[in-house]
């Protein structure tokens, strides 16, 4: 008797397709590389731009949004109706406050006043060519007192004769040809003069370096008065000595002997005029036991 046939099972694997989930990271994709390709332009952009253009979007960027869209200077962003508070303008005092808030220069357009004196200075010098070798030394800085501009001296060509007030003739070119184009703002001058930690012989006793950086600041400030400044633009003329060094220079070194013009911003010069300093707290007067 025959054995039954055996059936034949055939499995075949279900072929089971995933579910299909979308392009939601294509998109996530191509919006990286869309930020990435904006970081590369404004990378390239900032690689080509001059020193001012730089200044000016670091301006920008630093004017809060509601000062932008209405236009007006940092105050503008309080919520008070008047601009840092104060009188009510109804009355003549708040009227007259209002007035002279208007007339003050806006933070923003006196650092572009600035941020165009010095491109002008740096033209007028580059097409002088007994004026072009100068350029190395002089330093222009922007700061919360304004635009500081220093004229350093050298051993190869000092601004004044050595331990003297009396200025070489590159230097008195130098300042006349910065005398008009310091009348062409309306800001005010501070000059200061520095020298060297090298001293006199007899110290500070004598004739002392005190006495020479006065002497070189007011010999700077005759000479910019020659070249046609207005001298009521003068607010402020120093001596500092051997006191204030150039940042990591030594002391002893050429760069030291410098007169330093200072182009002062309307806050600094307004402090200057009431004799008064942010940092100077007034304390109470306290009664002397007898």
């Amino acid at each position: 008797m025959s054995s039954p046939r055996r059936a034949i099972v055939i499995r075949r694997p279900r072929r089971v397709h995933a579910a299909h989930h979308g392009g939601a990271w294509k998109i996530a994709l191509a919006d990286f590389m869309t930020a990435l390709m904006a970081l590369f332009l404004v990378l390239w952009i900032l690689s080509t731009a001059t020193p001012s253009e730089l200044q000016g979007l670091a301006e920008y960027f630093r004017t809060p949004l509601k000062v932008a869209l209405t236009n007006g200077d940092r105050n503008s962003a309080s919520t008070n109706v008047i601009p840092g508070g104060g009188a009510d303008p109804a009355h003549s005092d708040g009227e007259r406050a209002r007035i002279d808030l208007k007339r003050q220069s806006r933070p923003a357009e006196e650092r572009q006043r600035f941020i165009d004196l010095r491109q002008r200075i740096e033209t007028v010098i580059q097409a002088d060519p007994r004026l072009r070798d100068l350029r190395e030394q002089m330093r222009f800085e922007m700061s919360e007192e304004g635009l500081r501009v220093q004229l350093m001296d050298t051993d190869r060509q000092p601004m004044f004769e050595l331990g003297s007030d009396r200025v070489s003739a590159v230097m008195r070119r130098l300042l006349h040809t910065l005398a008009p184009l310091l009348n062409d703002v309306p800001n005010r001058l501070s000059i200061s003069g520095h020298t060297d930690s090298l001293r006199y012989a007899r110290g500070d006793s004598g004739y002392s370096n005190w006495e020479l950086s006065s002497d070189r600041a007011n010999a700077s400030r005759r000479e910019l008065v020659a070249g046609g400044l207005d001298s009521d633009k003068l607010l402020r003329v120093t001596g500092m000595g051997d006191r204030v060094p150039v940042p990591g220079s030594n002391p002893g070194d050429a760069v030291n002997r410098r007169i330093t013009l200072v182009v002062l911003s309307d806050r600094a010069a307004a402090r200057l005029q009431a004799g008064s300093r942010p940092d100077v707290i007034d304390l109470p007067s306290q009664r002397v036991p007898d």
